[in-house]
């Protein structure tokens, strides 16, 4: 598998729950350390603006998709994926 490009990654489960929900590539979940876990996206062009939109609360998700999102996340945090 070639992987031969940038990394997005956040310890926040909201905004890995936001990015979930628009679509971007989620390659795994780090954790290596034992109080928090690293989510790691493919990085792609949109993907920071995207974020700057989530936290500046213009951007429109939703809710369901994103909640779904959201507990598909926790159960991989607590699974042994």
């Amino acid at each position: 598998m070639n992987r031969n490009f940038s990394t997005y990654e956040t310890y926040d489960l909201n905004s890995a729950s936001a990015l979930v929900t628009l679509g971007y590539k989620l390659l795994k979940l780090d954790k290596t350390n034992p109080k928090k876990v690293r989510f790691v996206f493919k990085e792609e062009k949109s993907i920071d603006q995207a974020m700057l939109d989530y936290w500046n609360d213009e951007i429109k998700l939703p809710a369901q998709t994103l909640f779904n999102n959201q507990k598909m996340l926790k159960n991989r945090i607590y699974s042994n994926m």
